[in-house]
């Protein structure tokens, strides 16, 4: 609502206004320096006369200047078009099991793919004697702070199901029909 009563202010006598503008007499330039006023000058002979003569002391001096370029050696570059990283990062095969073909191959050491957290996460979980953080942190190549972070913070998923007596004991209940 706002932006029409400021858009019927804006656009009234808008024409009137340009007209007004345009028909306006253009302000005068600031004056110039004088030194700017070389083209005046150009046209006396005096000046036309220096340009025109040739002084022998600065044309030896410019026969003497020699100039030599070279084109810089040219670089090849790789087809490849990719970046290559400055060092190379250690990898290691991924851990993965059953579930070999969900992830990756290779993983940077000191880092693990999603399968293998979740498959750290869930042998901790069920097994935490055997699956301890010392063990984790040397089988997959991490560090022991890392993984106790990890074991801390991430839990997995537990899925619980109710057993069946619980449902047939809601469905027995029969509702009351109104009379």
């Amino acid at each position: 609502m706002g932006g029409r009563v400021t858009r019927v202010f804006r656009n009234f006598n808008v024409e009137n206004r340009a007209r007004r503008e345009i028909s306006k007499e253009k302000p005068t330039a600031a004056p110039r320096h004088r030194t700017a006023r070389l083209d005046a000058m150009a046209d006396s002979p005096e000046i036309k006369e220096e340009v025109l003569r040739k002084d022998d002391r600065f044309l030896t001096l410019l026969k003497d200047v020699y100039v030599e370029s070279r084109d810089p050696p040219v670089r090849v570059k790789d087809g490849g078009g990719e970046h290559l990283p400055s060092k190379q990062e250690e990898k290691r095969l991924t851990k993965l099991g059953r579930l070999e073909g969900l992830d990756v191959k290779k993983v940077p050491k000191g880092k693990i793919s999603i399968v293998e957290a979740l498959t750290l996460l869930n042998n901790h979980k069920l097994q935490p004697q055997i699956w301890t953080a010392e063990k984790i942190a040397a089988e997959y190549s991490l560090e022991l702070k890392e993984v106790n972070s990890l074991l801390e913070f991430f839990i997995p998923f537990a899925v619980q199901e109710f057993p069946k007596e619980t449902k047939k004991a809601l469905t027995s209940h029969k509702p009351k029909k109104l009379t």
